[in-house]
């Protein structure tokens, strides 16, 4: 076989082909307001506390069945729903919803009674931690069938575009459902029909009781839209303003009609998957390092207090958190359970 000559081995390489699509641009750290920043801690801290509350009521029985919190997770719900319009767009999600909608404006006093299976509750107290709608807020659950809120957000996507009514449909799942099937063909039906939705994976690097790093062959999982040609971003999911940034400009894409794209957002929860997961599949070490280094209402703390934010006004803030909490829960269990009636409300019951 013939060698290389020399002049040939010293040949500069080829550069890097230019990307045959366009992309959205890098997403900036949001440059938000005092003011605005407080409101992002408020809801943060509500979330947090709330959930702490919830996590003592299931303890306690007066919420059953299964119970997933969002503590740690706070910034993405906040950080993303934050650049929404209420009423205009539309949100979905799995089981793990109470934070979306707290972070959607919702009374915790209806979420709070749903979750103690109460009449006032949000779904008349029959849905429950896992199953919460709200038709005025244009949030559509709340599903416990993991991945089954991606199909279904893609078909609300559709609905925006036929419609025309602008709308963009955000719609979360876990680094876990990142590997099911149905996902995909939602991608390529989204990208076909350049539908305006953003897909938002909460990777909290556990499904359940597996590290994401053990479950799945690609743990980029930006990078999953890539062979349906839909562009993918890598977020910080425990910084509230790079969440924000990265919601303005997938926003700005989606509804330019450009088509869906993919977020990725790196968060973590502190609880296991659910109150009853005693979490032994990670170390007490590692939850505590996340908290020390990278929790998001101590970074918007740090934030606030740079500007300008006194520690009396931030502790005034929690204390109205933890009145409101008290208040929601308070409401919750002095409300009734439904009565019999409502088992043949909400239901198909029909002769075909």
């Amino acid at each position: 076989m013939a060698k290389a000559s020399a002049s040939q081995a010293s040949a500069p390489s080829a550069p890097p082909a230019t990307p045959n699509r366009e992309r959205p641009p890098e997403p900036q750290r949001h440059q938000a307001s005092r003011e605005e920043l407080l409101e992002y801690y408020r809801q943060m801290l509500l979330i947090r506390r709330f959930e702490e509350r919830a996590g003592q009521l299931y303890g306690l029985g007066l919420i059953g069945g299964f119970c997933h919190l969002y503590i740690g997770q706070e910034a993405v719900a906040v950080g993303l729903q934050s650049a929404l319009e209420i009423g205009k767009d539309s949100v979905i999600t799995g089981y793990r919803d109470h934070g979306h909608m707290l972070a959607y404006g919702i009374d915790p006093k209806v979420i709070m009674a749903e979750l103690t299976g109460r009449q006032a509750g949000i779904s008349r107290g029959k849905g429950g931690s896992m199953h919460m709608f709200s038709v005025e807020h244009r949030f559509y659950g709340g599903h416990g069938i993991v991945g089954a809120q991606v199909s279904l957000g893609t078909g609300l996507a559709f609905k925006h575009k036929y419609a025309g009514d602008g709308g963009v449909c955000l719609a979360y799942f876990g680094d876990g459902a990142a590997n099911q099937g149905q996902v995909y063909e939602s991608f390529n039906m989204a990208e076909l029909w350049k539908l305006p939705i953003i897909y938002v994976i909460e990777n909290n690097q556990y499904a359940m009781g597996t590290s994401v790093n053990r479950a799945s062959a690609e743990d980029q999982l930006y990078k999953r839209g890539d062979s349906f040609r839909i562009p993918g971003i890598q977020v910080d999911g425990m910084d509230v303003l790079a969440v924000r940034g990265a919601a303005n400009t997938a926003i700005e894409w989606v509804r330019s009609g450009k088509g869906p794209v993919l977020l990725e957002l790196k968060t973590y929860r502190y609880r296991g998957h659910s109150m009853s997961d005693p979490a032994k599949y990670r170390s007490r070490d590692e939850v505590q390092a996340v908290r020390d280094k990278s929790d998001p209402i101590e970074a918007a703390k740090r934030d606030l207090e740079a500007l300008g934010a006194g520690e009396d006004e931030l502790k005034a803030i929690d204390k109205q958190i933890r009145q409101i909490v008290t208040e929601a829960a308070d409401f919750a269990e002095q409300m009734p359970e439904p009565g019999p009636q409502e088992l043949y409300t909400d239901v198909l019951v029909e002769t075909y």
